[in-house]
């Protein structure tokens, strides 16, 4: 019985190597070396900053995408609620609006922080990204940039709040649920929660695109990308 257990772990371990062998030489094997894998995966990326990220800095970005519409935190939402049930919806929307303006300001930030985030991308990273689940690419930038982003948003947050007359509604609003009778006073930190949904704003957008290129042939519109992503269909 000990022998057979021997044999077959020796199987299953020749196996694995096997297998990590054909990985690492995947590219060699069909024309693409790892400068080229980096290459496309830098692109992927880029693109999907151009494309999504952009799209998030314009008015509306965020309150007008359900992805990523930003609501109110949980400790909100009955100020929500309470709000809309005396007549005060109007109101209510404008709170929402004002704190998803704060992160449609605070994204434009964000490209530079990722270019050289992208720029860092090593031929062992590209590998181990391509070869990964459908947002690998998203999370190796999410890992490189999530502490440099927010130090970038918070303080472009806590101003645009002032500019857009974020901090007067939601002290109104705040002010006028806080009076209701029945109600326990609430106040958040909404800069901190603002700030943390609008990064994940920013990388769920990201993902989008990646896993787009990943699944969508069409959506390799260059020869780079359709060399590189062949390698993991």
């Amino acid at each position: 019985m000990k022998k057979v257990i021997a044999f077959l772990s020796l199987i299953i371990l020749t196996s694995c190597a096997e297998l990590q062998s054909v990985v690492d030489s995947l590219p060699n094997q069909v024309g693409v070396d790892n400068t080229t894998i980096a290459s496309g995966l830098r692109q992927a990326l880029d693109f999907g900053i151009d494309k999504q990220v952009t799209k998030l800095t314009q008015e509306n970005g965020f309150y007008g995408n359900s992805l990523v519409k930003i609501v109110l935190p949980e400790e909100l939402q009955k100020v929500d609620q309470t709000l809309r049930s005396v007549g005060l919806s109007s109101l209510a929307d404008e709170g929402l609006k004002v704190l998803n303006r704060a992160a449609e300001d605070a994204v434009g930030e964000a490209t530079p922080i990722f270019v050289d985030a992208v720029k860092g991308i090593t031929f062992t990273d590209a590998k181990n990204i391509l070869l990964g689940n459908d947002s690998a690419a998203t999370s190796y930038l999410e890992n490189k940039t999530n502490t440099a982003l927010y130090a970038k948003f918070n303080p472009v947050i806590k101003q645009s709040f002032s500019k857009v007359g974020a901090d007067k509604i939601w002290s109104n609003l705040i002010t006028k649920y806080n009076a209701l009778p029945l109600t326990n006073d609430v106040n958040p930190d909404l800069t901190d929660y603002v700030t943390k949904e609008a990064l994940k704003g920013v990388y769920t957008m990201i993902a989008v695109e990646e896993k787009d290129i990943r699944t969508n042939i069409a959506s390799r519109t260059t020869t780079l990308l359709k060399k590189v992503f062949a390698l993991q269909d």
